[in-house]
């Protein structure tokens, strides 16, 4: 008897709106022995069933099937790091098919996106924009208040790939870092980045902090925020544990406890809207509890025109695409090919969601 015959992976790619033709070349290319079906969603329009059947990998950003159509599939990738948006669905809920997130790929451009708002804050570019429009050489709009980053406490909230690109960022600009998480770090091992990294980015061994923080009641946060900080950067999860995680007693410690008397500590959120109390937010920077807040996430999205967040003092807003660049879905299917490699030497996944913890 022989050997029995090979079966190919059949690849399911399900983009929205319409995949550019050089990314479905470059899919094609990149799984050259599988099969490749690339379906592009029309939005609330369902994935017919038939489309899901044969699948046994999906890639898809929202599209799931339902648990009937589902039973070919080995692997479900997401192309978003975090799936607080799919957490209801029974795929989710009632079946064990692994899962795995692009976590890993969002570091620099959102590293890139926080050090932007930073320095269009603290060098005023704002004022540059507007007098140039006017074609006005005003030099004394730029006197009051002018800083660098120089020396200043970055507590990063969250350390994953994302804080850990900031970080990286915020260490070559002579700022100190403060990292933030969920669980003790004691260890170089337990300070290693396990998940997937873009290359020759992030802090893989951990070593760019210069403390430690952890735990998930919010005194511990509160403990954290009161260690000085200039700038606060929230990249956690969403999580019944971090809904409305800071609020107004938060800012008000981060505030209390800064060290640099010039400007009051910076906000930057590119996590989930709803881990700040919104209005709080509004209260502290509308009264001086801060400095400023850089926001790619709001409560809810789209923010309302008439919402009061719009016009709080010196607030940035941008509407949830710090991540966005050509290279995001190219990058998101380097983890998909990596785990098709896995899958096949019958090794863990990197980057698996692990149902029950929420990420």
């Amino acid at each position: 008897m022989g050997d029995a015959p090979f079966s190919p992976e059949h690849v399911l790619v399900i983009f929205y709106p319409t995949m550019p033709e050089e990314l479905t070349e470059m899919i094609r290319h990149k799984y050259p022995d599988a099969e490749v079906t690339i379906y592009h969603s029309q939005g609330d329009a369902p994935v017919p069933p038939k489309v899901y059947q044969r699948a046994t990998i999906l890639a898809t950003f929202s599209d799931l099937p339902d648990l009937v159509d589902s039973k070919n599939l080995k692997l479900i990738h997401t192309f978003s790091a975090g799936v607080d948006h799919l957490l209801q669905h029974p795929i989710l809920q009632e079946s064990d098919i692994p899962i795995t997130t692009s976590s890993g790929i969002h570091g620099p451009p959102i590293a890139e996106w926080t050090v932007m708002n930073w320095l269009v804050s603290s060098r005023k570019y704002v004022n540059s924009y507007e007098s140039q429009k006017s074609h006005l050489w005003d030099k004394a709009a730029y006197k009051a208040g002018i800083h660098d980053q120089v020396g200043k406490k970055v507590g990063i909230l969250g350390y994953g790939s994302i804080g850990r690109q900031i970080a990286c960022v915020s260490h070559a600009l002579g700022m100190t870092v403060h990292a933030y998480t969920a669980t003790p770090r004691p260890t170089p091992e337990s300070r290693r980045d396990s998940g997937y990294i873009v290359p020759g980015t992030g802090d893989p061994d951990g070593s760019i902090p210069a403390s430690w923080y952890h735990g998930t009641d919010r005194e511990s946060i509160r403990s954290f925020l009161a260690t000085g900080l200039d700038h606060l950067v929230v990249s956690l999860p969403l999580t019944p544990q971090t809904t409305h995680l800071l609020g107004g007693e938060e800012f008000a410690i981060l505030s209390n406890h800064s060290h640099h008397h010039s400007s009051k500590p910076y906000v930057t959120n590119i996590s989930r809207g709803k881990v700040i109390d919104q209005k709080a937010l509004v209260h502290a920077l509308n009264s001086g509890v801060l400095g400023g807040a850089a926001l790619d996430v709001t409560d809810p999205e789209p923010l309302p025109k008439d919402d009061p967040l719009w016009e709080a003092s010196n607030v940035q807003i941008s509407p949830h695409v710090s991540s966005l660049g050509v290279e995001y879905s190219p990058r998101s299917l380097d983890i998909l090919e990596v785990n098709l490699g896995r899958i096949a030497r019958g090794e863990p996944l990197i980057n698996s969601y692990i149902r029950g913890k929420g990420y």
